[in-house]
């Protein structure tokens, strides 16, 4: 779990891209627990709040500067 403080000296460029690396990450997760393969059941609700933390950071960004 990655804590906001951390994303927010990001830029929104690695914002979004760190969103998009999380969101294959929740892909793959889904995967695995559909195939029975899952190791790590806590990981997906973390990646889930990553992701909703990243949204809420890269929308106040753009709001920021429009």
């Amino acid at each position: 779990m990655t804590k906001i403080a951390d994303f927010r000296s990001l830029t929104s460029d690695q914002l979004s891209d760190e969103l998009l690396k999380l969101k294959k990450e929740q892909f793959n997760l889904r995967f695995q627990a559909a195939t029975g393969q899952m190791e790590k059941t806590h990981r997906v609700s973390e990646v889930r709040k990553d992701i909703a933390r990243l949204s809420t950071l890269l929308r106040e960004k753009r709001s920021t500067a429009a």
